[in-house]
């Protein structure tokens, strides 16, 4: 008899159902009061306008469509993204040639960089996340072959990054740690003295830093933006970046989630590396695609514009919803980070706020993972202040209605 059985990695019994599989399962079966109009509040999904000056040039470069691009991008493309590092870093030099690699936006590429940087036959080959964290990042140890581990980031010390406190052993086998700033789902930046101590664990062990920053021209202070993983890296006399590789998108910068789009830089050496792995994956950027991208990094009106409508967001929601939850403004990013008042169960609050008032959130314990005794994301909502002002508003008064019934 024939064998009817297909042959698949085990490695993808090890992943978990994503997020937002968890919460369609949880809401399943819920419709919230009819007239209550829905707000969903619970995907990072950027919901603002395309700013028409990338769709002139997307749709201005449609006769790419009929060639094969190369892995490597443009030359032009990647020189418009090397300038605009060193104009939002203010860094003396970046290598386009070398330092500056386009992707298919920033998840496609946090995914693969790990399949290019571990050497799973190591038996003790390691990856260490954040927790709570974007679940790319485990899924990426998983299917490359290693461990996944966790570091927790925790209100009671404003969500630092404490690599100090990683004892030795919690090092053996790492070969490559995320880290996520503008964090998701707290809105916590690094800062230089995180940097530093993450620097020098990375000589003493070996290991390499990806550093997830596609939230990173979302902030307050025009005059204060977020401080980069290159720009710590240079300000510490690591000007070649050493065994650092960040990642950026337009998605969320330019409200382009759709076009995917993004780039890699850092150490020369790894970006060597990952040009061969991603030249046999085929991930390529389309023609088209890449004039939209040029567009985009060049022009930072539509980004200004885009933080100011995020603002005005943050000043009329935050201070409603913090009057009834914990919900501190975070450092960046379009998210609040909020505990569930009372005790309350956080898948318990999510559901409950969608059934009795059409309001959709992310519990925080499908963000996270149970690590050193404790699920760093249990009690928390994260809420993404992504739809329309008047809607975020809208939701916030319902969110208060609840809290204050409860």
């Amino acid at each position: 008899m024939p064998n009817d059985t297909l042959p698949v990695t085990p490695h993808l019994s090890l992943l978990q159902p994503y997020p937002f599989e968890r919460l369609k399962e949880l809401t399943a079966g819920i419709s919230g009061p009819a007239h209550l109009p829905l707000v969903r509040l619970s995907i990072g999904e950027p919901q603002h306008a395309t700013p028409q000056l990338i769709k002139d040039a997307l749709t201005g470069a449609l006769d790419g469509l009929s060639v094969y691009p190369t892995t490597a991008g443009l030359d032009g493309l990647r020189e418009c993204i090397a300038g605009w590092i060193q104009r939002r870093y203010r860094l003396p030099a970046v290598s386009a040639a070398t330092q500056v690699l386009p992707v298919n936006g920033s998840r496609e590429a946090l995914f693969s960089f790990a399949q290019s940087v571990i050497d799973a036959s190591r038996p003790d080959a390691a990856v260490l996340s954040p927790n709570p964290f974007y679940q790319i990042y485990e899924g990426a140890a998983l299917l490359a072959g290693a461990q996944i581990r966790f570091y927790n980031q925790s209100p009671d010390d404003g969500f630092a990054c404490n690599f100090d406190r990683i004892p030795d052993a919690g090092w053996k086998g790492v070969q490559l740690i995320y880290v996520c700033s503008p964090a998701n789902p707290c809105g916590k930046v690094m800062t230089l003295d995180e940097w530093r101590t993450l620097f020098e664990l990375a000589d003493r062990h070996g290991f390499v830093i990806a550093s997830d920053e596609c939230y990173s021209e979302i902030y307050f202070d025009e005059d204060a933006p977020p401080l980069g993983g290159l720009q710590a890296a240079h300000a510490l006399g690591r000007t070649g970046f050493e065994r650092l590789v960040v990642f950026s998108s337009l998605s969320k910068r330019s409200n382009v989630p759709g076009l995917r789009s993004g780039f890699v830089a850092g150490d020369a050496r790894l970006i060597k590396r990952f040009l061969l792995y991603r030249t046999y994956h085929g991930s390529a950027m389309g023609l088209a695609v890449q004039a939209a991208s040029v567009a985009a990094w060049s022009d930072e009106a539509h980004v200004r514009d885009n933080r100011d409508q995020y603002r005005a967001k943050f000043h009329a929601v935050q201070p409603r919803i913090a009057s009834v939850m914990h919900a501190p403004l975070p450092d960046a990013s379009f998210y609040l980070w909020a505990r569930t008042p009372a005790a309350l169960d956080d898948t318990v609050f999510a559901r409950r706020l969608l059934a009795e008032y059409n309001v959709a959130v992310l519990p925080g314990s499908y963000l996270a993972r149970s690590a050193g005794g404790v699920n760093p994301g249990s009690g928390f909502v994260r809420i993404a202040l992504v739809a329309p002002g008047s809607q975020c508003l809208e939701a916030a008064e319902r969110i208060v209605q609840f809290c204050h019934a409860l």
